[in-house]
């Protein structure tokens, strides 16, 4: 079963984006110049918000987590996977990591994508403090794509 969360955040004049390993999303209104894999703040919820259920999905060794981040007309997906090691309950942020490291805001590890690999056009968008920025999360079990692809094996050796 696919669980799913929204977060709404926005930009801010200072948004970089260029980290190479991280991803947050900050429900902070500020961004300091250190900020660089931030591409939201203000965001309306944080991993301490999420459903029970969501959690659960994220926490297990084999769920993927779909990223898709859709700011005016333009869209960009990451992937990452779930791990039954992450606390997921940040109050102030959340991060998807391309890395294995877990802290209470990981939502996500050995992510496909960082801050600075999320397309230009987006972040140029963000860097205008009234753009808004939503974030849909979906948590589905490897279990449940590799299923996807069953019955298609049937049809390929007849």
């Amino acid at each position: 079963m696919v669980e799913a969360e929204i977060v709404y955040a926005r930009g801010h004049p200072r948004i970089k984006a260029t980290h190479v390993t991280t991803l947050e999303i900050s429900r902070e209104e500020y961004l300091t110049e250190r900020g660089d894999c931030i591409i939201g703040i203000g965001a309306d919820r944080s991993p301490k918000d999420f459903s029970r259920v969501f959690k659960e999905a994220l926490r297990r060794d084999d769920s993927i987590l779909l990223a898709v981040i859709r700011v005016g007309g333009l869209v960009d997906i990451v992937l990452a996977q779930g791990s039954s090691g992450l606390i997921v309950d940040s109050p102030v942020k959340l991060i998807i990591r391309r890395s294995s490291f877990i802290e209470p805001a990981t939502i996500g590890i050995k992510a496909n994508k960082a801050a600075r690999d999320i397309d230009r056009r987006i972040i140029q968008m963000l860097r205008d403090p009234g753009t808004v920025l939503e974030l849909r999360l979906y948590v589905l079990g490897l279990d449940e794509v590799e299923s996807i692809y069953a019955g298609s094996r049937g049809i390929l050796q007849d």
